[in-house]
């Protein structure tokens, strides 16, 4: 089925305002409700991708909170909390892991405008000590009640909320692509438009093939391959 010309520009206006130097990395947090609502709020705030460390023998799941979200943002799972931030520091990511320790700061505080990735614990304990070490700096929400912690999901959102004021205060958020580089750019509004394709091209390894202004592919397709969105 072709795509239809104002759904390839909805996929654009959505792209044009992700941000890959904005993510998440949660550990061990295992209701697919919270990370349904936190993938909820990625796409919210133009996140691209999150990050997560399951439990041994368990993958992130997700429910009807994510509203499809898992669609739009993809979340890579690693093996354990030393991998994951070996790789998003590798990929220059400043780590602020949610502590409640002395030393922590109060999240207002810190400038989140620059590759920023927010690291979050399991509902229960939080942040293990292995990953607490790993961090670049601890941060806290502060609290004026009897409780002394957000759920995970609503501290995640309240966090990527603040980063991406601070990055729209100092005109920092895309609106045109500007957060994605080109070839990034291109395969993930391919992916996005025709994942049918995209899974048969990644199958046989080929590329993909290249779009035109209005969405459709421009060289022929094996009739067997479905040209479904």
């Amino acid at each position: 089925m072709p795509l239809l010309p104002r759904r390839f520009e909805r996929l654009k206006s959505v792209l044009n305002c992700r941000m890959a130097d904005l993510t998440i990395l949660v550990e061990q947090v295992e209701k697919p409700h919270n990370i349904s609502a936190i993938l909820r709020s990625c796409d919210a705030v133009g996140v691209l991708e999150a990050h997560a460390v399951s439990m041994e023998g368990k993958t992130s799941t997700f429910n009807n909170t994510a509203q499809g979200s898992q669609k739009w943002v993809n979340l890579h799972q690693h093996q354990n909390i030393e991998t994951a931030v070996e790789k998003l520091k590798e990929n220059g990511f400043k780590l602020f892991g949610t502590n409640l320790d002395i030393g922590a700061r109060d999240y207002r505080e810190c400038d989140f405008t620059k590759p920023t990735a927010f690291v979050l614990g399991s509902e229960k304990w939080g942040l293990s000590q292995s990953a607490t070490k790993l961090m670049d700096d601890a941060i806290f929400i502060p609290m004026r009640g009897m409780v002394q912690s957000l759920n995970v999901s609503v501290a995640a959102a309240t966090l990527l909320f603040e980063a991406l004021r601070q990055r729209k205060e100092q005109k920092l958020t895309p609106e045109s692509g500007e957060g994605l580089t080109k070839e990034l750019y291109e395969q993930i509004i391919f992916e996005w438009a025709y994942p049918q394709v995209a899974k048969w091209c990644k199958s046989i390894g080929r590329k993909y093939p290249q779009l035109n202004a209005k969405g459709e592919i421009i060289e022929e397709l094996p009739r067997t391959t479905k040209l479904r969105y």
